[in-house]
């Protein structure tokens, strides 16, 4: 067995673990960070107990549950990921069972829009997508709303 050992180490050059004796300085230096540790702990824990706020735990919601209707506008940090994040958010709404109806981009790039199909329960939906779209670190921001139309409307003719 020796004979593969040898030829084992000499093939990959490795040697045998030595043994490492502890000396007493090496005692007093782990003491010592242990206690530092500790006091690091109790400082957190204060901290922590001082700015444990209830109103912080949360974040805000800019976007209302209630506004959801299928419509869903976001703008871009980087315009030159406006394909990854679309392609990115396609898939995820396929794979959680989102039709989408209709998707633009501007001609810049930094904006995009989403029609989805509102299905049964169209307030897990808008919590699902809130979820989604406000945890993709590309995104600066995003709405529930349609996109404006560049063409002005005509205003019905009033007929008597």
């Amino acid at each position: 067995m020796s004979k593969f050992k040898k030829m084992y180490r000499d093939f990959f050059s490795l040697k045998e673990q030595q043994t490492v004796k502890f000396t007493d300085a090496d005692a007093e230096n782990a003491k010592e960070v242990a206690a530092a540790v500790k006091d690091m702990t109790a400082d957190l824990e204060k901290l922590n107990a001082e700015n444990n706020d209830p109103l912080l735990d949360e974040a805000q919601l800019v976007n209302n549950l209630t506004d959801y209707a299928g419509h869903v506008i976001y703008q871009l940090r980087d315009p030159q990921e406006a394909m990854a994040v679309a392609k990115e958010i396609q898939s995820w709404t396929t794979k959680k069972g989102f039709t989408i109806i209709k998707h633009e981009k501007s001609k810049s790039g930094r904006t995009g829009y989403f029609y989805f199909r509102v299905g049964e329960d169209p307030g897990s939906e808008s919590q699902k997508i809130q979820g989604y779209f406000a945890q993709l670190p590309e995104l600066s921001k995003f709405a529930f709303k349609a996109p404006r139309s560049n063409n002005p409307r005509r205003r019905p003719s009033r007929k008597f």
